[in-house]
């Protein structure tokens, strides 16, 4: 089929689905049904199919074919936040706030308009950051068992742009980013827009598969590793020390730079080195403060090799050139003063407790979980459509997100990715419990 006629293929499904001609939950022709009925190849019927997948209209599920995919908003990155009915539970996203937070920012603000610093907060700081306010950070990252200059240490707008910006300076479109098969819906928002090859590696129940990581290092020059070693988004694993040194010696046989994402890893009060202490002239460590302290301070850092400091700091300088100075004032004083590690204790508190009743509400459920992180996986019954489910569930006020939203290949799992960090502690076991009754009421 000319190159024409193909995209009128793809053209006239996308318009049939958007017309709501073809309905959620349609199953379309097989491939080979396709093929025959517009006679064309098999390969060139694939292509149609995968191409709508692109776009995010129809869904494959291996063994039951082809269907229309539930466009209702509520199974991607960003789910709509406005619903048919009163919310009950936003089970989509973590925003985690203690009480007395908005106290802890009204005295901060007053701290600071009081301080002799207050007119420096207005003029631009460096790319990176001021000396001393990446030393407090680095000082503070001692916590986490990483040793750093400060000048390793590079500010930025949120852990999402520090992974950007590093990804940006250290690849270059076309090269591999190897990523777990099921990992932060982020990371894969980078990947295209920067024009990286996403190879996923299959992922077990402790970790990564790192035979098929050494596999596929032999097949193709994978430049970089993204991982996220201590509790992992969104299947809660802390990777044991044994696998954290086989993956540490693999960057060095293979020549790629780990790219290590801690955002969740103050969740697990003991966990072993971090990648970063473990090779840090390979290691790039990226976090912030979105998780354990505010989603909205959006403040992060990224602790970098040595002959990687000019690249990224270059990097950062063309994207935003620095954090605003209120903000790190206020992230580095809550650092100093003790605020930060208080509230990553009380946030540890926290967690255990809503994994706990998270456990008592879907016992029995295919459940996968860190025993102290805000997330959790739920994996569905075949029959069950993570898209319709997410639908369903947002008809009833709650807010979910499907398992395609953290899919790194063509793996569609059957799966929902619960966050339960924002609901109020005592509404949240309600929330769940009518989540439950609600997927166990969908018939085979």
């Amino acid at each position: 089929m000319r190159p024409a006629s193909y995209k009128a293929v793809v053209d006239e499904f996308a318009a049939a689905i958007r017309a709501s001609a073809l309905p959620a939950g349609a199953r379309l022709p097989t491939h080979r049904e396709l093929a025959r009925e517009r006679r064309v190849a098999l390969a060139t019927a694939t292509r149609v199919y995968a191409e709508l997948a692109a776009m995010g209209l129809v869904v494959g599920e291996p063994g039951r074919g082809t269907f229309v995919r539930d466009r209702s908003g509520h199974d991607g990155l960003e789910p709509s936040r406005e619903l048919p009915v009163p919310r009950v539970a936003d089970l989509s996203f973590n925003q985690p706030l203690a009480r007395g937070q908005a106290d802890l920012l009204r005295l901060a603000l007053r701290g600071l308009s009081t301080s002799g610093e207050v007119e420096s907060l207005l003029r631009q700081h460096p790319p990176g950051g001021r000396r001393h306010d990446r030393a407090a950070v680095a000082t503070y990252l001692l916590g986490r068992g990483i040793d750093s200059a400060p000048a390793n240490v590079l500010l930025t707008g949120g852990t999402q742009q520090a992974l950007d910006t590093v990804l940006r300076a250290l690849t270059r479109p076309g090269d591999v980013l190897a990523v777990d098969a099921l990992t932060y819906p982020g990371v894969k928002l980078i990947a295209r827009e920067q024009g990286l090859d996403l190879a996923p590696v299959p992922v077990t129940a402790a970790g990564p598969d790192l035979d098929a990581l050494d596999r596929l290092c032999r097949a193709r020059p994978v430049r970089a590793v993204y991982t996220m070693p201590t509790v992992h988004n969104p299947l809660g694993w802390v990777l044991d020390r044994g696998s954290r040194d086989r993956l540490v010696a693999m960057a060095r046989a293979r020549d790629f730079v780990i790219v290590e994402d801690g955002t969740y890893a103050f969740l697990d009060a003991a966990p072993p080195p971090p990648l970063r202490a473990l090779a840090p002239e390979r290691t790039c460590y990226v976090a912030g403060l979105s998780k354990n302290v505010a989603t909205g301070l959006r403040f992060g850092f990224a602790v970098v090799p040595d002959r990687h400091v000019p690249a990224v700091t270059a990097s950062l300088r063309a994207a935003a050139w620095g954090v605003p100075g209120i903000v790190t004032a206020l992230a580095t004083g809550w650092i100093a003063d003790g605020t930060v590690a208080r509230l990553e204790r009380d946030r540890r508190r926290d967690a255990a407790a809503r994994q706990a009743l998270a456990r008592a509400a879907l016992a029995g459920l295919d459940v996968t979980a860190h025993p102290a992180s805000y997330l959790v996986w739920l994996g569905l019954e075949p029959y069950q459509r993570p898209d319709r489910v997410a639908a369903l569930l947002a008809g009833q006020g709650i807010l979910v997100s499907t398992g395609d939203a953290f899919a790194a290949g063509p793996y569609r799992p059957h799966a929902l990715r619960l966050a339960l960090g924002s609901p109020p502690l005592d509404e949240l076991g309600p929330a769940l419990r009518r989540l439950r009754t609600a997927i166990e009421t969908i018939p085979p």
